[in-house]
C-alpha cells in the first residue's frame, strides 16, 4: 500500500483528519514530570494513550529531542514506540540536503526510526530528495506555504510569469507525486493561499499546521483545503499543554475530543 493510500484508509477508518504534534518542551512539562528521559517518554505516552481515539496521526518536532541532547534522542525513538500503528507517524524533521546525505536521512528516520513520514524543505530539487521520494510506502510532507508570519519574505516572490513561489512548488510536488507518497505543509493561518495551493495540486494530502495557538481559522481552513484529498490538521500546544497540573493527560484529551469533533463538524459543513 502506497503512503497516500494508507494515509486515506486511516482518516476515513478513524473519521479523523486531527493529527497532534508533539513538541516537547522541558520548561512546560506539568507538575510532577521530571525534565529526564523517563520523564519526556512518560509525558508522550500519556498524552498518546489520553487522545488515540481521536487522532490521526502524531508529530514529534524532531528539534525539541535534539535540544535534550544524546538523551533526548533516546526519548524520541522511545515515544516513536508508543505511537499506535493504526495511525501515521510523522517526524517533523524538515530534511533537505543532496541526495547522498538524504539517502541516510531516510535510512534515520525511516529505518531506524520507522517513522512512516517526514516533512522536507524542497530548495534543492526532486533530484536531492529522491531518497524519501522513491520509498512508495513512507510519505514525504514537503514545505509550500508555512504558517509562520516570515514565510512572505520567501514564498510570495514571482516568478517572470506572475506564479508565486509557493504555487511552483505546489505545481512541482504534485509532478513528483509518482509513488503516490507526496503531500505538502501549508499553514491554516493563509487559508487564501492555501485555497490557491489547493487549486494546482488536487491530489495531495496537506498536513496543516497554524490551528490553536497560532489562531487559524479553522472553518476557512478546511473549506480552502477541500475534502477531495486527506489533510492532517495539526495541533501542539493547545492539546500538550491543555493544563500544567496531574490532570494534564485528561485534559489533553478534552482538548483533542473538542477538536476532532470541530474538525469533522467543519468537513461536513464544506461536503
Amino acid at each position: 500500500m502506497t503512503f497516500n493510500a494508507r494515509l486515506r484508509q486511516t482518516c476515513a477508518e478513524r473519521n479523523s483528519a486531527l493529527c497532534i504534534g508533539l513538541d516537547v518542551d522541558l520548561h512546560r512539562l506539568p507538575t510532577g514530570i521530571p525534565a529526564t528521559r523517563e520523564g519526556v517518554v512518560r509525558f508522550c505516552r500519556e498524552i498518546v494513550e489520553a487522545t488515540r481515539q481521536f487522532a490521526a496521526a502524531y508529530k514529534p518536532n524532531f528539534a525539541f529531542f535534539e535540544s535534550m541532547g544524546t538523551w533526548g534522542l533516546e526519548a524520541l525513538e522511545g515515544i516513536r514506540g508508543h505511537i499506535p500503528p493504526d495511525v501515521i507517524a510523522v517526524a517533523d524533521a524538515k530534511r533537505g540536503d543532496i541526495d547522498s546525505t538524504n539517502v541516510h536521512y531516510a535510512a534515520a528516520i525511516f529505518d531506524v526510526l520507522g517513522f512512516d513520514a517526514v516533512t522536507a524543505h524542497p530548495y534543492l530539487g526532486a533530484e536531492a530528495l529522491e531518497p524519501f521520494l522513491s520509498r512508495p510506502d513512507r510519505g514525504v510532507f514537503v514545505l509550500c506555504r508555512t504558517s509562520n508570519p516570515g514565510a512572505r519574505d520567501f514564498q510570495d516572490l514571482r516568478n517572470e510569469t506572475g506564479e508565486r513561489l509557493y504555487v511552483t512548488v505546489a505545481k512541482a510536488v504534485q509532478s513528483w507525486n509518482v509513488n503516490d507518497n507526496c503531500g505538502l505543509v501549508t499553514g491554516a493561518t493563509y487559508p487564501e493561499e492555501l485555497a490557491e495551493v489547493r487549486q494546482v495540486a488536487p491530489d495531495l494530502p496537506l498536513l496543516i499546521p497554524g490551528i490553536g495557538a497560532q489562531g487559524g481559522d479553522l472553518p476557512a481552513t478546511v473549506q480552502a483545503a477541500g475534502t477531495t484529498a486527506p489533510m492532517l490538521i495539526n495541533a501542539s500546544r493547545s492539546i500538550l499543554y491543555a493544563s500544567n497540573g496531574s490532570d494534564f493527560a485528561e485534559a489533553a484529551a478534552e482538548a483533542a475530543a473538542k477538536l476532532h469533533t470541530e474538525i469533522n463538524q467543519a468537513r461536513a459543513a464544506d461536503s
